[in-house]
């Protein structure tokens, strides 16, 4: 699996990112942060773009890609490490 990359442009009021990520899950990964109402575009045969105004944006981003980009080991050892976090005696 590749790494993801962020191609930035900056203002006063927001940032931009394209998002380097594999064109089979960009898609996907556009509709879950439509979905969140994370402002962003994916047009036929470009990359997706995506806009951080807000700490809450950055994290649901970095959430979502997640889901796409790490193995299924690591998102069972990270379920597996909340419970355990929340529910000690379990």
């Amino acid at each position: 699996m590749g790494a993801i990359h962020l191609k930035s442009s900056s203002s006063e009021t927001d940032t931009k990112h394209v998002l380097d990520i594999n064109w089979a899950d960009r898609w996907q990964v556009y509709q879950r942060l439509q979905e969140l109402g994370v402002s962003c575009v994916c047009e036929s045969n470009q990359p997706l773009m995506v806009e951080v105004n807000n700490t809450t944006a950055a994290i649901q981003i970095w959430s979502v890609i997640k889901q796409f980009t790490a193995s299924r080991q690591d998102l069972i050892e990270n379920i597996e490490n909340s419970w355990r976090i929340r529910y000690p005696k379990f």
